[in-house]
C-alpha cells in the first residue's frame, strides 16, 4: 500500500494495518532504519523477537533460566 509523507514528516498508517496488528491511538512504536528502509514495531514485539533468536540456540526441554536459578543457589550454599 502506498501512503504519502505529509508535512513535518508524518506518514498515517491505514487503518486496515493497525487492526491487523492490533495497534491502537496512543500505543508507542519503536522506529528502526537501516539500508532496506523504515521498520515500525512495539516493544513487545522487539521482545518477543528476542526471545525467539535466542530460544533457537536452546534445545527442547532446556530452562535457561532454571539453571540459572540453580546455579544462584549453589552459590549462595557455598557463601
Amino acid at each position: 500500500m502506498k501512503v504519502r509523507i505529509a508535512a513535518k514528516g508524518r506518514v498515517v498508517i491505514p487503518a486496515s494495518f493497525r487492526e491487523a496488528l492490533g495497534w491502537k491511538e496512543g500505543d508507542e512504536v519503536q522506529l528502526t532504519a537501516d539500508e532496506h528502509g523504515l521498520r515500525i514495531s512495539t516493544l513487545e514485539n522487539r521482545i518477543a523477537e528476542a526471545q525467539e533468536y535466542v530460544r533457537s540456540f536452546v534445545p527442547k526441554g532446556r530452562s535457561l533460566s532454571s539453571e540459572l536459578i540453580e546455579e544462584r543457589r549453589k552459590e549462595a550454599r557455598r557463601e
